[in-house]
């Protein structure tokens, strides 16, 4: 019988689409896996014929909230109701996932599900935690997920202890559930990276060490795979109108601003201005709303969503939000990039792109200029180092299997679990042999 792999995260389609990778090659190892999401991301689990678990919790309705879109605009007002709303996410989520689990040989999570170090607790089977940005403890740089600059080593490890309160916050859920659901004490020891006796959980970094390399002040047990990177599974091709639009002309640029449905209208105007001030085509993701796709210029067409890894091939650079997974699918692609970030690790990856010599500088969106924009499309499409240091990035990443990485850690793993009794008996037996 083979063995059950649970896999376990929510977010939006950033969060998700690298656990389908995973689990596809799982699946094709001979493991049996079950992937627990948001339901936003029902039907594109199943249609990849991998189990799913519906997690509840829809994400696009969370994030379209105005109070979540100005939240930063009057945070006391905004954000408490904000917090509420995604514990009871979380809440929702563990308990699903409780039953997803059963049965289980092992569990895989992001920090968004880290209830789940308590279910490997309860059931007595490894848990491996996952993310997709680097969020152990470093001096080398700051905490990713707040767009702080390089402080000193000092300063940039302090910083990291932000995660503290963050874990606070997935935290009280799990308080409430360990008793209720699992008949489990309190906690001994919290952190996303510890189990409840305060040791390391071996976490895999879903992303490539070419793009953000590991910091040499990481724990063994934090491990960076390269990317785990979905190709797509549809056989997509593009539509004739699509066809007819690439046909007129140079090829375009791809403009995304991702899950963030956030400030469609400014966004619209804007993109509109520098399609003007510049020239060229755009082709532009409407996605989950941030942008509005009627009434756009001849030399902008509007797509709802097509698989990265394909539509990209047809582009001539790419613009974006700033998700690890768009900036993985703008860096396979070779294609200079300008990152416009929103929010939490978004800047990072801005960086990263930029320090790799794959494109401009990036600018937080709400300082966006139809200007600048104007100016970072020209720069893209004709400062050769962006064009060459992107192809370069792209041949490097297409030498690393981050599935393949990851599978040889969670095997180890699983090889090496030792049972809760079976740990008791060897202590009883080293405490016997020392008196």
């Amino acid at each position: 019988m083979s063995k059950r792999i649970a896999i376990t995260t929510i977010g939006t389609r950033g969060d998700v689409q690298p656990y389908l990778a995973l689990a596809l090659e799982l699946r094709k190892r001979g493991y049996s896996v079950v992937v627990g999401a948001p339901s936003d991301f029902a039907d594109e689990v199943l249609n990849l014929g991998i189990e799913f678990c519906d997690l509840g919790g829809n994400i696009r309705a969370f994030l379209k909230q105005s109070n979540f879109e100005h939240a930063s605009e009057n945070f006391l007002l905004n954000m408490p109701a904000l917090l509420q709303q995604g514990q009871e996410i979380v809440e929702q989520a563990a308990r699903n996932s409780w039953k997803m689990v059963q049965g289980a040989d092992a569990i895989i999570m992001n920090i968004n599900t880290s209830f789940a170090i308590d279910f490997g607790e309860a059931m007595d089977i490894p848990t491996i935690m996952s993310a997709l940005q680097p969020l152990n403890s470093t001096g080398e740089f700051p905490i990713c997920s707040f767009g702080i600059p390089d402080m000193g080593r000092a300063l940039n490890w302090l910083s990291h202890t932000a995660t503290i309160v963050q874990q606070a916050y997935y935290d009280f859920p799990r308080d409430k559930l360990r008793k209720e659901l699992m008949g489990l004490e309190p906690r001994k020891n919290s952190g996303f990276f510890k189990d409840t006796d305060g040791k390391n959980l071996v976490t895999l970094y879903a992303y490539s060490p070419l793009v953000s390399p590991r910091p040499r002040d990481w724990p063994k047990t934090a491990i960076v795979t390269g990317y785990w990177r979905l190709e797509d599974q549809t056989g997509w091709e593009p539509s004739k109108k699509l066809q007819d639009f690439l046909s007129l002309g140079e090829p375009p640029i791809y403009v995304g601003f991702g899950s963030m449905p956030f400030g469609a209208e400014r966004n619209t105007q804007l993109l509109k201005e520098a399609v003007s001030i510049s020239g060229k085509r755009v082709v532009v993701a409407s996605g989950w709303g941030g942008i509005k796709d009627d009434n756009l210029p001849k030399n902008v067409m509007a797509i709802s969503k097509a698989p990265h890894d394909k539509l990209l091939k047809y582009m001539s650079a790419v613009v974006h939000h700033g998700g690890a997974g768009t900036t993985a699918a703008g860096l396979y692609a070779g294609k200079p990039t300008f990152v416009v970030p929103q929010a939490i690790d978004q800047p990072y990856w801005g960086r990263r792109v930029h320090e790799l010599g794959c494109g401009p500088e990036p600018v937080l969106l709400k300082k966006l200029t139809p200007q600048i924009l104007a100016h970072a499309f020209n720069e893209m499409t004709n400062f050769s180092p962006y064009k060459i240091a992107a192809k370069d990035v792209a041949d490097e990443l297409a030498k690393e299997d981050g599935p393949d990485k990851a599978i040889l850690h969670i095997e180890r793993v699983m090889r090496n679990y030792v049972p809760h009794d079976q740990r008791h008996q060897k202590a009883s037996f080293m405490t016997g042999f020392g008196s």
